[in-house]
């Protein structure tokens, strides 16, 4: 055998599998056709959140004067140098996981990999040149794509997808971004910042609607305070390209609306990439666009193995970083154990920040639970006043019966920080007592946990 593993695929899953394989004594090659570092360092989740920056520093020149600063002339975002910036930030990213490879060994492929057979991969370079390599085992890692709808097909220039969003030449006077999950409100979020028109558009009931429902009230209110247009209940029936504007026009629960654009941002979710990858040709079970895989990642044939947004999971990076470890390790012959789907953080970095964990409050209720549930706004925080940041709360809900910690959903400044607290507290199987008696330090945003919990119980101080 040329390696005893090859990855296919370099982003937050193949990466740090690599990594993690070489520590194991392992002999590792990664193929990848793009990018190293994959979607997520490169187009997804580290320039975005390098955008989200940019804005963020914008709203604070823009609203020095509440702060006592006293800046002359008028703070104007500088759309090329913010994209610049991003895609430095991308590329610093992207060259720090190169070093990381090298550093632990592991042979870069470069080109397009698929399985030659459950012990090696053929890969096609730029040129069309085609090599085989062999392995004791195979990781695919292959990640997952902008979705595409019928009546949104993305031409690259009015209808776009994040690739387009975050490298666009000029900044559009206005948008329809279409999709409120978390990639289609955080960037609904920092056109709107910088000073685009946004229109966000909603299917279902409430914008973000995978978080709890008190969750997606508030972030809506922010939204709407910030003058962007939000429609819920509503769906894009037809865009209409043929102008210099594009011509959207959307269902609502009030009839047919159309509305004037310069750009229409597809955010409706993410496909996966398993086509041509060879799944077909050694019969890899796939269901429902992934790969089927038991608890450890393994796949219906011997020695293949797939991590990451192509299995069921939810399509983070930090899950497919997880998965990658537990993969190798078992590969490895160590003692691991399977991932607990049940408590992912998950994180939308729009301002305000959301942050959560576990059940929702109506999840709780619906798995038949009694609950108590504490909840502390950040209006009664000193640390949220001292810094100007009083939107959102902290939500806990518990087991009524044994105070267990069944979720966290919190809405404010920061809160992607905090809610690490949450998940080790939920792996140790940590009760309201425990998180109430543990003293937080004061005045930190972090300590509306505790008074969340305090609430759950009647026992809570400042409010």
């Amino acid at each position: 055998m040329d390696f005893d593993l090859i990855i296919i695929g370099s982003g937050p899953g193949g990466y740090v599998a690599a990594i993690r394989a070489s520590q194991l004594k392992m002999k590792v090659a990664i193929v990848e056709r793009a990018e190293v570092g994959g979607i997520c360092l490169n187009w997804g989740c580290i320039p975005t959140k390098s955008l989200l920056k940019s804005a963020q520093v914008f709203e604070y020149f823009s609203h020095a004067s509440e702060y006592g600063i006293n800046i002359s002339g008028e703070a104007k975002p500088d759309f090329k140098a913010i994209i610049s910036r991003s895609r430095g930030v991308a590329e610093g990213m992207s060259k720090g996981v190169q070093f990381l490879l090298k550093k632990n060994n592991i042979v870069q492929i470069k080109g397009y990999g698929r399985l030659a057979g459950n012990s090696s991969v053929e890969v096609t370079d730029n040129e069309g040149n085609k090599k085989s390599y062999s392995a004791k085992d195979i990781i695919l890692a292959t990640g997952a794509r902008s979705k595409e709808l019928p009546n949104l097909k993305q031409d690259g220039k009015k209808i776009i997808g994040y690739r387009e969003a975050m490298t666009l030449e000029k900044q559009p006077e206005s948008m329809v971004v279409v999709g409120s999950g978390a990639i289609g409100s955080e960037f609904a979020n920092f056109y709107q910042s910088i000073g685009t028109n946004v229109t966000l558009v909603e299917f279902l009931p409430r914008i973000v609607p995978n978080e709890d429902e008190d969750v997606s009230k508030q972030l809506e209110r922010s939204f709407k305070k910030m003058k962007m247009k939000v429609m819920t209940d509503s769906s894009v029936l037809s865009v209409d390209t043929s102008k210099e504007k594009c011509m959207v026009t959307i269902k609502t629960p009030k009839g047919e609306e159309v509305v004037e654009t310069d750009i229409v941002f597809s955010a409706v979710g993410v496909t996966t990439n398993i086509e041509d990858i060879g799944l077909e040709k050694l019969g890899i079970k796939t269901e429902r666009g992934k790969v089927v895989v038991d608890d450890f990642y393994r796949t219906s044939v011997p020695g293949v193995f797939a991590i990451g947004d192509i299995v069921n999971g939810p399509a983070l990076a930090h899950v497919a970083s997880a998965e990658g470890i537990i993969c190798v390790e078992k590969i490895a012959g160590k003692e691991v154990e399977p991932l607990d789907y049940k408590n992912i953080p998950g994180c939308t970095y729009t301002t305000p920040e959301i942050a959560s964990c576990g059940l929702s409050e109506a999840a709780a209720k619906a798995a038949g639970y009694e609950i108590k549930v504490g909840k502390f706004p950040f209006s009664a925080s000193g640390k949220a006043s001292a810094s100007g940041t009083k939107e959102g709360f902290v939500k806990l809900v518990f087991d009524a019966e044994y105070g267990e910690l069944l979720g966290a959903h919190m809405i404010g400044s920061n809160v992607t920080e905090m809610i690490a607290e949450i998940v080790v507290a939920r792996k140790l199987e940590t009760t309201a007592h425990e998180i109430m008696k543990a003293v937080h330090p004061h005045p930190t945003m972090s300590e509306a946990i505790m008074e969340a919990a305090a609430a759950a119980y009647g026992e809570v101080i400042h409010i």
